[in-house]
């Protein structure tokens, strides 16, 4: 293992983690934009929005991914 990474069995857990953290980011942007516009005060709510959205995305993703694989193995060859 090379220094300064995690071991593979770690994945199940840093995988969803990051995506969790990149797409509830974005998706918390866009929606505080979309009903407040560009202004101070919609950047000034977007990090509790976030961490909302990540507190709920995270388990989230944790328990339907499992799922997810499984569809997608009988979905796409390979």
């Amino acid at each position: 293992m090379p220094k300064g990474k995690l071991p593979k069995r770690y994945n199940t857990i840093v995988m969803p983690l990051i995506l969790s953290l990149l797409m509830t980011s974005v998706v918390s942007a866009i929606s505080i934009v979309r009903a407040q516009g560009l202004t101070a005060r919609a950047l000034a709510m977007w990090p509790s929005a976030w961490a909302l959205s990540w507190a709920i995305a995270f388990p989230v993703l944790l328990l339907v991914l499992p799922v997810v694989k499984r569809v997608t193995a009988v979905i796409v060859e390979m």
